[in-house]
């Protein structure tokens, strides 16, 4: 009777356990950003959203379940900005070597690009 008893609680847990595994925080997709414009707005507005947060003092289960979501939102544009200045960095070294060659048409060229780029994420 015993080992039956242990039988069946095996099983009531092993069919619970994927229940309690759902009590996780829902996922989220958040804003996309898939122009550097679009995740400089984004990490702009959801930074102030961020700090508002933050600046209430003691974090509600509200509080907390909307910086869970607006992370999503955050690590979106984190993405698009990190690929944008990875490519950012290759231009300005081409502006580099161009300059060391004496490559004056390449330093305009590819200093116009580079600025250009720059000036939307840093005015």
């Amino acid at each position: 009777m015993k080992a039956l008893k242990m039988a069946v609680l095996s099983s009531v847990l092993c069919v619970s356990v994927p229940v309690f595994a759902d009590d996780r925080p829902g996922h989220y997709e958040g804003e996309p950003a898939e122009t550097l414009e679009q995740a400089v707005a984004n990490f702009s507005e959801y930074n102030r959203r961020l700090e508002a947060i933050l600046g209430q003092g003691e974090l509600s289960s509200r509080d907390l379940h909307e910086v869970h979501q607006l992370t999503y939102t955050l690590e979106n544009a984190l993405e698009k900005l990190r690929e944008e200045m990875e490519d950012l960095a290759e231009v300005l070294e081409e502006v580099h070597l161009a300059s060391e060659n004496a490559d004056p048409e390449t330093v305009k060229s590819k200093g116009r690009d580079y600025l250009e780029t720059s000036r939307q994420v840093i005015r």
